[in-house]
């Protein structure tokens, strides 16, 4: 058995490099991620500071995740001894300049840091209470992202609260607290992400078998969060990681050589810096850009179901070993939809608000373009993608086309999917346990 030691692509874990760095910012799945909500705290604008408005517009305009996610540095440059900045314990950036060794809230030692972006740093400390390694994400001392942190934490308390239990395969809020003006928020500490899981296995995808019993858990927590009002708005590989990611290596006929086989399948969902009650205010703009909805981007209005398009592109990502839609252009992404799932239904071309996408009812797209040509060499109609014809994957497949559904009210919800055929053997094998 190899012990993997955890890494958080998005958050709370330690990489095998003994804390190393996140996923390089440049990343073709980095994208402008959606505009951040204030929740409660705050329902004004986000940027109403002067020192986020100055800030360069790839951090400005993206506020990504409070999690982390895709705006990431090298963690090499996680513990910074510069005391330029705002104060004594500010860099110029609003980063916190700790040191290995530091104790926060007089509990919390510094160990070694784990990531770094847009919104702070990643820290993996000890807590002297408990003698337990705990994540503590160290907010950035800019009244942006603390009011972001401060929506956070409402949302992970009201998880906590309802799920007192811990039932359900959403990531624990431990503890939240203030240091040297930085909104500090404590995780337990988890595994790889799926997407570093799947990064570091040269990109081989998982299993039928183990989408199934990955994608059941991630089912029933998006569920819990929709059956309590609340959407994720941002659900992607990253932001669903692994509790334990140790591996064996074995031999694979496809690759010839030694591949990691996961000893463990426990999944939870993280990152709910953009997670969105039903009744607060609902941005234009919302989730990574491979996993975004039809009707975000014809900017129709969205619900609880954005998330389940969402999760349908995660499923054929693990399928697949790489994203379904491989763009960073609202058109083109509607064109491979398009080309994978059809042709979008008029009355929602008709509807949308983005009328230079349509043209007499249709998509506006340029065949026989350049981009035309890279559509048809990465995409094709979601059925051909099957590469074996057995009774689990026509499940799974019939699955991800109820999912993949354009028309919001034809899609399928996730209490509905969790009761399909694919979800089956562990349906039964949870009745012969009880």
């Amino acid at each position: 058995m190899v012990t993997e030691p955890s890494v958080y692509s998005s958050t709370m874990g330690r990489n095998d490099n003994n804390c190393g760095s996140w996923r390089d910012g440049d990343d073709p799945k980095t994208d402008v991620h959606a505009d951040k909500k204030m929740g409660s705290f705050n329902p004004g604008t986000l940027c109403n500071s002067p020192d986020i408005c100055n800030l360069p517009d790839d951090i400005a305009l993206q506020l990504e995740s409070a999690f982390l996610g895709d705006n990431a540095v090298n963690a090499d440059d996680g513990v910074n001894r510069s005391h330029r900045g705002k104060s004594c314990e500010d860099d110029e950036e609003g980063h916190l300049v700790y040191h290995i060794g530091l104790v926060m809230k007089e509990r919390y030692e510094v160990l070694c840091t784990l990531g770094a972006g847009a919104f702070g740093k990643v820290v993996e400390c000890i807590d002297r209470d408990k003698g337990e390694h705990v994540a503590v994400k160290i907010v950035r001392n800019i009244e942006c992202f603390r009011e972001v942190a401060r929506s956070e934490i409402a949302v992970l308390e009201e998880i906590n609260r309802l799920d007192d239990d811990n039932r359900f395969a959403c990531v624990r809020m431990l503890d939240w607290f203030e240091h040297e003006g930085h909104i500090c928020i404590v995780f337990e500490l988890l595994g790889l992400s799926t997407f570093e899981f799947l990064r570091q296995n040269e990109f081989l995808p998982f299993s039928v078998e183990e989408i199934r019993h990955m994608a059941f858990q991630i089912f029933k927590a998006v569920c819990f969060l929709h059956r309590n009002k609340l959407t994720h708005t941002d659900l992607k590989p990253e932001n669903i990681l692994f509790v334990c990611s140790d591996y064996d290596l074995e031999y694979n006929d496809k690759t010839n050589c030694a591949v990691r086989k996961l000893r463990r399948l426990d999944v939870k969902v993280v990152d709910f810096g953009t997670a969105t009650f039903d009744h607060e205010h609902h941005e234009s703009l919302v989730s990574t850009r491979h996993y975004r909805a039809p009707e975000v981007i014809l900017d129709l209005g969205w619900n609880q179901s954005c998330d389940v398009w969402s999760l349908g592109c995660v499923l054929m990502e693990f399928y697949l070993g790489r994203s379904l839609f491989m763009t960073h252009d609202s058109k083109e992404h509607l064109a491979m939809m398009e080309k994978v799932l059809g042709p979008i239904p008029p009355h929602l071309l008709k509807q949308t608000r983005k009328q230079h996408y349509v043209h007499n009812e249709r998509l506006n797209w340029a065949e026989k373009s350049s981009s035309d040509d890279y559509i048809r060499k990465h995409c094709k109609p979601l059925k051909l993608y099957m590469q074996r014809k057995t009774e689990d994957e026509r499940q799974l497949f019939d699955l991800l086309s109820c999912m993949l559904e354009y028309d919001v009210y034809r899609r399928l919800t996730l209490e509905e999917a969790l009761w399909h055929p694919f979800f089956s053997p562990l349906r039964m094998q949870n009745q012969q346990r009880s």
